[in-house]
């Protein structure tokens, strides 16, 4: 498997003011290779009508947009897998972070700081927009805390899959600041995954999980799962 090392970059004001608000940190973020195995995968469906503003006030964000964000992780290696498309985005991206796609530790209706930053999506000549990767921590944002240090820091992949409702994913552009989409992590069977050792840690499905979403609801978590193994079989083939 073939795959070209991106960084997460900034260009223009917004990488100036950057510089001055925070320093650049001593360890940071590695893109590394997909591991064997996986310990827990989540999926987010994000909607332009469940963005908030920092004050926790419904902002919506651009109509007709959407985004699907895939997540496989392994915590005991600190390492984060991601597919992320937006549809009907349009615009720059704009955000105080490194990045402007984040995972924010936040609930649902509430506002909550980014905790990993990850490459923006970019056009596929589609028209959709997407990125594809894995981080491996310690994880940065480039924003800062009121105490002072960047909003990943002592952030532990462990704490996503000890609430992963009290996580939410997001991007944001020029025209809205608070984020185009947004919605919150749900946690879909690491089986359904294709990860190359059987995914092992989680690999039945939480039919829990499944009855609570309601049929509809457990259509979308499985299908979700399965269109993260057909990406991971094209990058593959790539």
């Amino acid at each position: 498997m073939n795959r070209s090392v991106r960084t997460l970059t900034i260009g223009g004001a917004a990488a100036a003011a950057m510089t001055l608000l925070v320093a650049a940190p001593a360890n940071a973020e590695t893109e590394v290779g997909e591991p064997d195995s996986f310990t827990s995968a989540f999926t987010v469906m994000a909607t332009p009508d469940q963005v908030i503003d920092n004050d926790g006030v419904a902002t919506p964000g651009q109509e007709g947009a959407t985004g699907t964000f895939d997540f496989r992780i392994n915590s005991e290696l600190e390492i984060i897998c991601y597919d992320i498309t937006l549809s009907g985005v349009s615009g720059d991206y704009e955000s105080p972070a490194k990045t402007a796609t984040h995972i924010h530790e936040a609930a649902a209706g509430q506002a909550g700081p980014p905790r990993i930053a990850f490459p923006n999506p970019v056009d596929d000549g589609t028209g959709e927009r997407t990125s594809s990767g894995c981080l491996q921590g310690p994880f940065t944002t480039g924003v800062t805390s009121d105490a002072g240090s960047d909003t990943g820091e002592g952030f532990t992949l462990a704490q996503i899959e000890a609430n992963p409702a009290g996580f939410t994913g997001d991007s944001h552009t020029v025209d809205f600041a608070a984020g185009v989409v947004r919605g919150q992590l749900t946690q879909v069977p690491v089986g359904g995954v294709d990860t190359g050792a059987g995914g092992a840690a989680n690999a039945s499905t939480d039919t829990s999980a499944l009855i609570g979403a309601g049929a509809f609801g457990a259509l979308g978590l499985l299908g979700a799962a399965g269109l993260v193994a057909a990406r991971r079989h094209r990058r593959q083939e790539s």
